[in-house]
């Protein structure tokens, strides 16, 4: 594989933590603001269930990349960097101007990285989801 794409992948996980950062140091509104108030807060509080899966996946893609073998170990790990940052973010957001910190916003957080830690595990560790294992195993 290129070593561009490989480095890439590694840097991926960084650039996004700082994309959620800075995201989160503006107003909720500041990018996108619906004309209907509930449909609006309806998608931005969606978003929960993959901003922090998003993280969770580059750094599966990002450890895939090492030499190295990528084990359950590790792969809880990333997990719980996902979640430990997805908490950063609420506690972040909770001294943001017009933004706002829950518990519910980091638990929607918990279940987007477990739907996705359930199919990265069963594709690397439990011999289920074959096509989705054989690409994880290509990087």
């Amino acid at each position: 594989m290129n070593i561009l794409f490989k480095w890439g992948l590694r840097v991926l996980p960084l650039a996004y933590m700082a994309i959620i950062w800075i995201q989160s140091s503006l107003p909720s509104d500041h990018f996108v603001e619906l004309p209907d108030a509930s449909l609006d807060s309806t998608i931005k509080e969606s978003l929960h269930l993959i901003e922090f899966a998003i993280l969770y996946v580059l750094l599966v893609l990002a450890f895939l990349t090492r030499s190295r073998q990528f084990t359950p170990t590790l792969n809880v790990a990333c997990a719980v960097f996902a979640a430990l940052y997805g908490i950063s973010d609420e506690i972040h957001q909770s001294f943001v101007p017009y933004r706002s910190s829950s518990l519910f916003d980091f638990v929607k957080d918990i279940i987007g990285i477990s739907v996705c830690f359930y199919f990265i595990r069963g594709a690397l560790f439990g011999g289920r989801f074959q096509r989705l294992g054989k690409i994880l195993r290509t990087l």
